[in-house]
């Protein structure tokens, strides 16, 4: 039997037919150029071929006569049905999109069957342009981003000649490295002293954050305190169905926003966002007076540490979707992040996880008594960014083009936007409550539009100065002379004695002051913001 910690047994604990709690990913993949006709039905008979299924994907909850399957445990068994586990789907005609999106909202709206291992994989075939995608989910229980995102580095491969790549399933979950300062074989007492120090050291950084987190609810500080969030549309009781979107932008330009404006790359994805939040808002509901605010999940695994389960911390930042002024609600969100990095950053590494349980508590315990809808909420939306693989990876040869994550949802929470960066690029996904969240593709494309706002607002590139009166004077002494020499019929000098005219005109046009584009100029911009999939079905 496997003890699930305490994170993980919220995660059990909250589950329900309206809030299922399993997360997910959907990845589009392009064929080998020498794919045979049957590469994909023999890809699906290799995935369900291996019978050796480790840990976490051979994990089962422990059931218990009056307890049912709740109790925060699981046991490994030997026979998983990879029948069920492992399932083949084909798109529509034409297979676009669109299509996917359709899909890919309707798997995710699904809940995990709760007797069985906790996760699934869907091979889906008929995608546009000689491609296939894979969506799979897995209970929140047994991975986080980041733990996800590890086990798929290695998985696939950086080489597209290689054949035989393992199926996710087939690779097990990592060794989770002891910590520094490990007191194994220093005496009896070390250890239990230790411990005693650790407790002592955690019980003094909650309380000093508590306090924190109490003085900036009444002092109107950047630090952004829990329960505090504004009503908004995205409140209320959620239902059970799903819509699913994506984008997806070049990573270099929101690493130049964030250069250009001294702000992380996490400061960008939180103020693309908002503003998007803002004009969705704006336009499908209402506006709240005061700011939205973001849970931010933090990573709380070193960079050896291959290991699954939740290992995560949450901050708080605001969105700025009260200021109108897009350099403003920037800054306002720089300061937020920052405020919000120092505050847990004054926390003890070892009392972060219990940070996060004493935060997310209340709420966790108003979900389980059915107030979901209806209790406050720590923060209106969960915004998460997690690192990805900078090169090109391949599964059997098929180059994975773009990797788009999917997320829960809880009542009060009827959106979730997370980000995964992959070679080059930065992949958006949104997931929303059907019924809360309306033409959730415009979210996506009103994000697009953000991007190319803050954009436009950035400082012009400098231009080379206009020549002064003095190194401008020979150019002109060589122009009279060569009007004098015209009128006593000499030869004109040399043209390459004075600047020509075609020469001159950029100079011309630098005094000149840059137009806005205007609304034709600005089309084929918009068009080219970035790659998106609309999940409207």
């Amino acid at each position: 039997m496997q003890r699930v910690s305490p994170v993980d047994a919220a995660w059990l604990a909250i589950e329900s037919r309206d809030t299922p709690m399993h997360v997910g990913g959907l990845f589009e993949f392009t064929l080998p150029p020498d794919a045979p006709e049957d590469y994909l039905g023999k890809l699906f008979a290799q995935m369900r071929e291996v019978r050796t299924i480790p840990p976490p994907w051979n994990l089962k909850l422990v059931e218990l006569p009056v307890l049912g399957s709740r109790l925060p445990a699981m046991r490994q068994v030997h026979d998983v049905d990879l029948d069920y586990h492992v399932r083949h789907s084909a798109l529509p005609h034409p297979g676009g999109q669109r299509e996917l999106g359709v899909l890919v909202s309707r798997l995710h709206s699904n809940e995990l069957d709760m007797q069985r291992p906790l996760w699934e994989v869907h091979l889906i075939e008929g995608l546009e342009g000689n491609r296939f995608a894979m969506y799979s989910k897995i209970h929140h229980s047994l991975v986080d981003g980041v733990s996800a995102m590890r086990l798929i580095i290695r998985t696939l491969s950086g080489d597209p000649a290689e054949r035989g790549t393992p199926s996710f399933w087939t690779v097990g979950a990592g060794e989770r490295p002891s910590r520094e300062g490990s007191r194994d074989g220093a005496g009896p007492l070390a250890q239990p002293l230790g411990l005693l120090r650790e407790g002592a050291a955690a019980a003094g950084g909650l309380s000093r954050a508590a306090l924190d987190l109490a003085v900036a609810a009444v002092d109107g500080r950047s630090l952004q305190a829990p329960y505090r969030s504004p009503s908004s549309a995205l409140g209320g009781k959620l239902g059970g169905q799903r819509r699913f979107a994506t984008q997806q932008y070049e990573f270099a330009r929101v690493k130049r926003i964030a250069a250009t404006f001294d702000c992380t790359l996490n400061d960008v994805v939180l103020y693309l966002s908002g503003t998007a939040l803002r004009r969705y808002l704006l336009e499908h509901a209402r506006l709240p007076e005061r700011p939205l605010t973001a849970g931010i999940p933090v990573n709380l695994r070193d960079d050896s540490d291959q290991s699954m389960g939740t290992a995560i911390g949450i901050m708080i930042a605001e969105l700025g979707t009260n200021v109108a002024n897009p350099l403003e609600r920037l800054r306002a969100i720089a300061r937020s992040t920052r405020e919000a990095k120092e505050h847990l950053s004054r926390i003890p590494p070892e009392a972060r996880t219990s940070y996060t349980l004493l935060m997310n508590g209340p709420y966790v315990a108003a979900l389980m008594l059915g107030l979901g809808g209806r209790a406050p909420v720590p923060f209106n939306v969960a915004i998460s960014n997690v690192p990805g693989p900078t090169e090109p990876l391949y599964m059997n040869g098929s180059r994975l083009d773009s990797l788009f994550p999917l997320s829960l949802l809880t009542h009060g929470n009827a959106l979730n936007i997370t980000c995964v960066s992959y070679a080059g690029t930065l992949n958006f996904g949104f997931t929303g409550a059907r019924d809360t969240m309306p033409h959730l593709q415009r979210l996506a494309i009103y994000m697009g539009e953000a991007l190319q706002e803050i954009e436009g607002v950035m400082p012009a590139p400098r231009r080379a100065k206009e020549p002064s009166k003095s190194a401008a004077e020979p150019a002109r002494r060589a122009k009279a002379s060569a009007k004098a020499a015209r009128r006593n019929g000499a030869e004109p000098a040399r043209r390459a004695q004075a600047p020509s005219k075609s020469a001159a005109k950029p100079a011309r046009r630098a005094k000149a002051p840059v137009k806005a584009p205007s609304n034709s100029a600005a089309k084929p911009a918009r068009r080219s913001s970035g790659r998106g999939s609309s999940a409207e079905g």
